[in-house]
């Protein structure tokens, strides 16, 4: 019996908070990808978020001595004295933000930070001001909280960036929190100090907006761009900001499962509230292996940003080759945003038209094997994501087959 089947005879009925909210399609797009790679078909796949490295071997060391010393058990909810510690001297060091213990929270990755924040502050019709294109999770965690994503388009015209102009349009009384990413995913653009200064200004003319920041990229930046986060750009927004981080990315832990925030102490009890029914505390060996990521040696960070960087100068150049895509440079993660509206119109070899951006990455995948992931999936068309988080030749092969088979459009 199928599944279907199955939930068709219980007569199961979705919540209404989920009824409109569907798995990831960058999920989707992977799976069908394997699906095809397990058929022998040679696919590459530039869909994956998360580093092609390692994790550092001194943390995997740290794990190892975690679990030889019996710390499997459960730990304060969220988080542990000494990674509360380790993450507040990493905000103080790298940030010049100054936050107490109980000003820290952990969780089960930054994912589950955004999830608790939004649970624990929005009420059914608050909204959140989120800037497309924007991580596909975004929008849906706050539908799950009850609460109303305003997506405010910003398109290459703009860098990807929300400009202060949209971002007072967009304000109203039910406005709760704006929301915003650097570097970001999907696009790899980042606000600099004068970027973020025009947001700040408007912000601080509404005081009952809140701000989210997801730092997740801040180590990995390219070129001569400084980062910097809003709460320290800004003290008189302080009390009202909540900055996001974590281990995934910059100490490619993306298994490992810690995400961490800084931000008021109030809003950090709310959310351990809802962690509490969730999940409870995050993983201890994790906890301790996220200790020794941040208090340990950083000099590999700079070597692997510029391993980053050296990808993204071929893939953004060898898209720019082209014709009919146009690819910003971004200025940091591991991603490039290319619009391409100059394919659309188009038809493919076997007659079907390339009516939008996820037309087009299915041809992209069925026609010649590489697995990308449309803009749509994250608020803005027609643009198309790759993720750069893989080996040169691969990139290299899979530019030569986007190549090839934008000259098979007719």
């Amino acid at each position: 019996m199928t599944i279907n089947a199955t939930v068709k005879e219980a007569g199961f009925r979705p919540a209404s908070r989920i009824s409109s909210i569907g798995v990831s399609e960058i999920l989707k797009i992977g799976a069908r990808a394997a699906a095809m790679k397990r058929e022998g078909k040679p696919v590459i796949i530039l869909g994956a978020g998360e580093p092609d490295f390692d994790t550092p071997d001194h943390v995997k060391q740290a794990a190892s001595d975690a679990i030889h010393r019996g710390e499997t058990k459960y730990t304060a909810l969220d988080g542990t004295p000494e990674l509360k510690k380790a993450i507040r001297e990493k905000f103080q060091r790298e940030n010049g933000l100054a936050y107490e213990l109980d000003e820290i929270t952990v969780a089960t990755g930054a994912k589950q930070i955004l999830f608790n924040a939004m649970m624990a502050s929005l009420d059914p019709g608050d909204e959140v001001v989120i800037p497309t294109p924007y991580w596909t999770s975004y929008s849906d965690i706050v539908q799950i909280c009850e609460g109303k994503p305003i997506l405010i388009a910003c398109d290459a015209s703009s860098g990807f960036r929300l400009t202060a102009q949209k971002l007072e349009a967009a304000i109203t009384p039910r406005t709760r929190w704006v929301l915003l990413n650097s570097p970001s995913n999907p696009s790899g653009a980042a606000y600099s100090a004068a970027d973020y200064r025009p947001l700040l200004d408007v912000l601080l003319k509404h005081p009952h907006v809140w701000l989210l920041v997801d730092d997740m990229y801040e180590h990995i930046v390219y070129d001569a761009f400084r980062f910097v986060t809003p709460a320290r750009l800004e003290p008189g927004l302080k009390d009202r900001t909540l900055t996001v981080n974590g281990v995934s990315k910059a100490y490619a832990m993306t298994g490992w499962r810690i995400g961490y925030a800084g931000g008021p102490r109030a809003l950090i009890k709310a959310m351990a509230v809802v962690q509490s029914q969730a999940t409870s505390c995050p993983s201890s060996v994790s906890q301790a292996a996220s200790v020794a990521a941040l208090n340990g040696p950083q000099d590999f960070l700079k070597e692997r940003t510029e391993s980053f960087q050296r990808r993204r100068n071929l893939v953004v150049n060898g898209l720019n080759a082209i014709e009919g895509l146009d690819c910003r440079v971004p200025e940091g993660a591991f991603y490039t945003f290319s619009g391409c509206a100059g394919v659309l119109g188009r038809v493919t070899p076997s007659g079907k038209r390339i009516e939008s951006d996820t037309d087009f990455c299915a041809y992209l995948l069925e026609d010649s094997h590489v697995a990308v992931v449309p803009g749509s999936a994250f608020g803005l068309s027609p643009y198309f994501r790759i993720s750069y988080a893989t080996s040169e030749a691969e990139l290299k092969e899979a530019l030569e087959r986007i190549s090839a088979a934008c000259k098979r459009l007719s």
